[in-house]
């Protein structure tokens, strides 16, 4: 039997509708040779300091830096995540090959990778390397199926990322606490939580230490054209009023005008950031109100996969363009003419090299 496991039930039930397992079980799918389960997110994690030695579960300087020979990965202590990993174990035991369809990129594989270790599952892996979910990508996927060793090197680096995290994390933690914690408050310091704090924090000072000054223009309007005097601002009233005294009654005179071509651009696809900030200055949403619409229409199927941070689509949606504007007939009047020719393929809109785990939505 082939196991394919993916990220999330949501990716799982697509991926069985497509394989042919319509069969619903506990913590999985089954049919036409296949079993479709699924993990939700993390479901291994890093040992703590003191499963590595007992000593270090005492927060003590002399015991600082803390570096394990080797790391270590266990279950979460979550019985959702127990009940689940059981199904997945079980399903390995009899699985021929196993097929990962864990997000393609670096924390995807990392995932999908843990468990599979975790498990101590040694059999054959093949590696479902896709950036949509539309019934066309995932065919095309299990067409094109890669050996799970090409990916070694991606869950290389996740992992060492993974554990570069525990080393900062740990002992900074442990280090500013002991030095500079009061009242038992831990002091937590992590590679980006750290960094986006302090970011934070530098904008609040800004903010609040902020001083503003009054300040003047010299502006007039010329056949309803504002001009602005182009030196700037005037700090003092009287030295832009005994500017104005000059110019006041002398005549207005263009010296010359210039024209010149330029092109304007088709604006990026949005991301999910992008999309946040576009709501908001369109419709006032707020950033939550735009994630809670999207992701809705995600589950109807109106939009791709919304928590993406990249602008770019992969090469293999381009021969899909002409089929999914000519699905839109509401708009025909707008997609008319864009069928009408052929669809200019831009390296500010396809470029493989820019997509990751999800493609723009």
């Amino acid at each position: 039997m082939k196991v394919c496991i993916a990220e999330k039930p949501s990716v799982a039930k697509e991926i069985a509708n497509v394989v042919g397992a319509k069969s619903r079980k506990d913590g999985y799918f089954e049919g036409n040779g296949y079993a479709v389960t699924w993990t939700f997110g993390h479901f291994c994690e890093l040992y703590t300091p003191d499963e590595y030695k007992p000593e270090w579960k005492r927060w003590d300087l002399n015991q600082l830096p803390m570096l394990p020979e080797k790391f270590q990965t266990k279950l979460k202590k979550d019985k959702g995540v127990k009940k689940q990993y059981a199904v997945v174990k079980k399903l390995f035991k009899s699985a021929t090959v196993v097929i990962n369809c864990g997000d393609a990129g670096q924390e995807g594989e990392l995932i999908q990778r843990w468990v599979l270790n975790q498990a101590k599952y040694k059999g054959k892996i093949e590696r479902l390397w896709i950036s949509s979910l539309t019934r066309e990508a995932i065919v095309e996927g299990f067409k094109k199926l890669k050996p799970g060793s090409d990916f070694d090197a991606l869950y290389h680096a996740g992992s060492a990322r993974a554990i570069g995290d525990w080393l900062l994390g740990m002992n900074a933690t442990r280090l500013y606490t002991v030095k500079y914690g009061q009242r038992k408050i831990v002091l937590s310091i992590g590679r980006v939580q750290t960094p986006t704090l302090a970011m934070l924090v530098a904008r609040h000072l800004e903010i609040i230490n902020f001083v503003s000054k009054p300040f003047w223009e010299l502006e007039t309007i010329y056949r309803g054209v504002t001009f602005r005097y182009e030196k700037g601002r005037f700090q003092k009233k009287e030295d832009g009023s005994e500017l104005l005294d000059k110019v006041t009654d002398e005549p207005f005179t263009i010296l010359s005008a210039v024209k010149k071509k330029g092109k304007e651009y088709a604006p990026k696809l949005f991301d999910l950031t992008g999309l946040q900030v576009y709501c908001n200055k369109r419709f006032g949403y707020s950033a939550d109100q735009t994630l809670k619409i999207v992701q809705k229409l995600y589950e109807k199927k109106v939009v791709t996969y919304p928590r993406v941070d990249t602008t770019f689509l992969p090469d293999d949606v381009y021969p899909k363009i002409a089929g999914i504007l000519g699905q839109l007939k509401q708009y025909a009047n707008l997609t008319a003419p864009l069928l009408a020719k052929k669809i200019p393929k831009s390296t500010r809109v396809f470029n493989n090299k820019k997509v990751t785990d999800h493609h723009a939505i």
